[in-house]
């Protein structure tokens, strides 16, 4: 499997997915620019954490136009793969690739630490392997992830299980204690109805090396490529 992932101006967190993704994993991984025009053949486009654009306006408003994003939108359209992780999320709810948005934390701080998820759905490759029953341990590093929508859409994302994480604590509970910003329903990720684009606003990337004394983000990265050998 073939991943391709992009720096944005102010993205911070791309060499990370590319270590582990290249090294941890072993998979052929690729740097993309966010002005290209060609993805290479990339069987999944990841758009990493940080800062596109220093995110002055909203928080990936600016990198939805940039040039990749055109190919982005096509290679999703076509059936094809993408990830978009924290200001990645940020980005695909710009483009209306996964609806909703993502607003100011409900504490008005920027939070970074370890949270709890717990799958909800087995419809995108990023779950598609994860039990249910089974909580991991990934963190989080954000100022605007509070996920937001109205009522109508909240309704779709259930009937169509499109709510990929929630948050929960360490037994699984999913609470207003649990929800490290105020996320609607405790959503930490959602995809298209497809399943094929998937945003996320922890980073499994960073649980992901025994050096930092957590490998739980290995499950998810895993699921993904066992679900995509068997497509």
């Amino acid at each position: 499997m073939k991943f391709g992932v992009v720096t944005f101006p102010g993205s911070n967190c791309d060499q990370d997915m590319i270590d582990t993704l290249r090294d941890g994993l072993g998979c052929e991984t690729i740097p993309l620019w966010h002005k290209d025009h060609d993805l290479k053949d990339v069987d999944m486009v990841v758009l990493p954490g940080g800062f596109s654009f220093g995110d002055y306006l909203r928080s990936g408003a600016i990198a939805s136009f940039s040039p990749i994003m055109t190919e982005v939108k096509k290679h999703v359209d076509k059936g094809g793969y993408v990830l978009g992780v924290c200001n990645g999320f940020q980005i695909l709810t710009e483009t209306q690739l996964v609806p909703g948005g993502l607003l100011n934390n409900s504490s008005h701080k920027f939070i970074c630490k370890n949270t709890y998820l717990r799958p909800s759905s087995s419809l995108s490759p990023i779950t598609a392997d994860l039990s249910e029953k089974s909580i991991y341990k990934i963190p989080i590093a954000h100022g605007e992830g509070r996920f937001y929508a109205d009522d109508s859409t909240l309704q779709m994302l259930n009937d169509n299980d499109q709510i990929m994480f929630k948050y929960v604590d360490e037994f699984g509970l999913a609470s207003s204690e649990s929800n490290p910003n105020g996320s609607l329903q405790n959503i930490a990720g959602i995809s298209n109805k497809k399943g094929n684009a998937m945003g996320m606003m922890p980073h499994p990337e960073r649980a992901a090396d025994k050096n930092l004394l957590n490998t739980d983000g290995l499950a998810l990265f895993n699921s993904i490529l066992n679900s995509m050998v068997r497509i």
